[in-house]
């Protein structure tokens, strides 16, 4: 009679866990840290990037080459969502990856070259066509054409850009009135009758910055974060060091309010990851420090001393090749969370997942010390990297929804995910669907009684 009262109980509880959502996804299943689970809310989209909420609670997709979606969601609470209905919001094959939706309804877009804007009713899921303005232009260049978008809120009505370099080692970085591989702010709430001109306008925060395509602000003290990506193919001393060096960064630009940005070493300087590949003139120099790294032709590199001087040195350093695209922090600041896109340039794969960083709420630092390398935990990450990037979850954009939910953008996969940190209660319902899980059940029950 136990026996039967068990199996009984084990049957209802999976009645009551089912999920209406039954899509997944059509590689191996992503891997979630201890307490996680995590859900595919949605497909068959074109390559989302950049997401964010309405005050509707819909999901605004900047879908790469098609335009802006919304996603409404039937929510069931937990990792149980699902699209209840999708509509295009705005049609616009240019627009690449910034996406920023303001509290006071304008929604702002980034192609390669401008930053748009519209008036947004959250309401009835639509823009005011006629409203569409050109706020920021003078951003084109090949190479790195993300234009990542960010509304402060300790600073309100100021919207910051980042803007990328052009290809991997880009002279003109180094020339601070090209724009270049830059990060700066602009006065949105101000009326202009022209666009601003990026690489002369508004408030710069970082130069020589490759391309730092996430950006975040903490939400308790107004400090502006950034993650960078950095080069590929280095030299030192003609040995090919690309393999595990440079590192990507975490870097940190002050508020805007009190901005202490300068030059950040790209592309004359760049940050260390690994101390134990092979590396010429390694020295006492540990994970974080900046080097100079061979240059081509006749262009200047400066000497280890200078890089370590006269450059801003990243507040953490990442593994070489993880290619970081997003932050966001949770609500009080104690964590922020990096979708880390993975490695195309590198014997073995990395990257791939989304990760955690511990941070102090107070200080609005991170935790770890700047020459550590497992300051950033694994919190949904990918079985086999070897099937990767096509037969894998592939995280761009990151964005908080109610109930602490994170959901994540996988832009090769065309998906979006929910990860929710409730102690893994949810993460069988990934690997049943209803019909089998109860069916599962039912044999068990048939065999034991």
């Amino acid at each position: 009679m136990r026996r039967r009262a068990f199996i009984l109980t084990f049957v209802a509880a999976l009645a009551v866990a089912k999920c209406s959502n039954t899509i997944e996804p059509s590689y191996d299943h992503p891997v979630p840290a201890k307490g996680w689970s995590w859900r595919l809310v949605a497909n068959g989209l074109t390559k989302p990037r950049s997401i964010t909420f309405d005050s509707a609670g819909a999901l605004l997709v900047l879908d790469e080459g098609a335009g802006i979606n919304r996603l409404v969601l039937q929510d069931d609470g937990g990792t149980c969502l699902s699209v209840k209905e999708k509509t295009v919001v705005v049609a616009n094959s240019t627009l690449g990856h910034g996406l920023a939706l303001g509290g006071n309804g304008v929604l702002y877009a980034s192609t390669r070259n401008e930053v748009l804007s519209w008036a947004y009713d959250a309401g009835a899921g639509t823009v005011d066509a006629n409203s569409k303005r050109t706020l920021v232009t003078n951003m084109t260049n090949a190479g790195h054409t993300s234009r990542t978008l960010l509304l402060s809120q300790a600073s309100p009505g100021w919207l910051i850009v980042s803007r990328g370099s052009e290809g991997n080692d880009d002279p003109l970085a180094e020339v601070e009135a090209s724009g270049h591989s830059q990060i700066r702010a602009f006065d949105v709430g101000a009326q202009r009758e022209t666009p601003y001109n990026y690489p002369s306008d508004g408030k710069q925060l970082g130069w020589g910055l490759r391309n730092s395509v996430g950006v975040a602000e903490h939400p308790a003290t107004g400090g502006v974060w950034s993650v960078e990506n950095s080069v590929d193919d280095l030299t030192r001393s003609g040995i090919d060091i690309h393999a595990d060096n440079p590192g990507e960064e975490l870097n940190y630009h002050g508020t805007l309010a009190n901005i202490e940005g300068g030059n950040y070493g790209y592309p004359v300087c760049y940050a260390l990851w690994s101390t134990d590949a092979p590396f010429p003139g390694l020295g006492d120099m540990k994970t974080g420090s900046q080097f100079a790294p061979d240059r081509n032709g006749n262009q200047l590199a400066p000497n280890d001393t200078i890089c370590n001087t006269a450059y801003k040195a990243p507040a953490l350093t990442f593994q070489a090749h993880t290619a970081p695209l997003d932050i966001e922090f949770d609500k009080d600041g104690g964590n922020a969370y990096v979708s880390f896109h993975g490695s195309w340039n590198r014997p073995d794969k990395v990257g791939y997942s989304v990760n955690v960083i511990s941070w102090d709420p107070a200080s609005g630092q991170p935790r770890a010390s700047s020459d550590s390398k497992d300051a950033a935990v694994p919190v949904l990450s990918n079985k086999d990297l070897s099937k990767c990037p096509k037969g894998c979850f592939r995280p761009v954009g990151l964005a908080w929804g109610s109930q602490e939910r994170l959901f994540v953008a996988s832009d090769t996969t065309g998906e979006i995910y929910v990860v929710v940190n409730d102690g893994g209660k949810d993460s069988s319902a990934k690997s049943l669907t209803p019909s089998v899980a109860l069916f599962t059940a039912a044999a068990i029950l048939g065999y034991l009684l």
